[in-house]
């Protein structure tokens, strides 16, 4: 597992669901893999009963299946729930982004073009896990533009599923479009125009329904069968 640094005043359940989270997403935990709060004890720095009330919660997202008695399964990647989360993604992210390109201010707009110059960084040095947390920061931001980052939280806790794809997209699809596509919504919202952000958002969150054929050929093992 990579290391996950504590928040303050982060309690030992947070802490876990967090950093079990985040390394199922970059596939440190990989799917498929078995695990136990005894294994992952050491590792975090934390007990086990911590540890398996994160096991209890992320089960909830159907991202780990837990045994009693006997720890965890990391639940390999499943192309329903990945259809599932990307219809709440487009659904809720189109509407947050027509709403964002009315409202943006100056300020926003610069703290959108810093993350982009941070995205072609990440990029341009092929630093895949820096780029998808710049993305994340990207999408983040536009949900605190419109005021609704509660609203982010809840879809975050579901599309688990999807962020796993995206992170097998950063290592196994070559021509990344990822720092484009952004570049094409902040131009939008530069615009303060809400349809074609809109647009641009909507074809930016349709390219992995393309890469998934590329990457279940390149990983067979992490999927589940269909």
């Amino acid at each position: 597992m990579k290391q996950v640094e504590r928040l303050p005043h982060e309690n030992s359940k947070d802490y876990a669901v967090r950093a079990i989270r985040e390394n199922i997403i970059s596939l440190d935990l990989e799917p498929g893999m078995q695990t136990s709060a005894n294994d992952l004890t050491g590792q975090l720095g934390v007990s086990r009963g911590p540890i398996r009330e994160a096991f209890n919660e992320l089960s909830e997202t159907g991202i780990v299946i837990v045994y009693p008695q006997s720890g965890c399964r990391i639940s390999l990647i499943d192309e329903d729930m990945i259809s599932e989360a990307r219809f709440l993604r487009r659904t809720l992210e189109c509407a947050v982004v027509k709403e964002a390109a009315v409202k943006v201010s100056d300020e926003e707009i610069q703290q959108l073009q810093e993350n982009m110059a941070l995205q072609r960084f990440y990029l341009e040095n092929q630093l895949s896990s820096k780029l998808l947390e710049a993305d994340n920061q990207f999408h983040r931001k536009l949900f605190e533009i419109t005021g609704k980052q509660r609203v982010y939280g809840l879809m975050r806790n579901f599309v688990i599923h999807l962020d796993r794809l995206r992170s097998l997209t950063m290592i196994t699809i070559k021509d990344l479009k990822i720092v484009e596509d952004h570049n094409s919504i902040l131009e939008a919202i530069m615009e303060h125009n809400p349809e074609k952000a809109c647009e641009q958002m909507r074809k930016h969150l349709g390219r992995d329904s393309v890469d998934i054929h590329e990457i279940r050929k390149a990983h067979p093992g992490y999927f589940a069968e269909l």
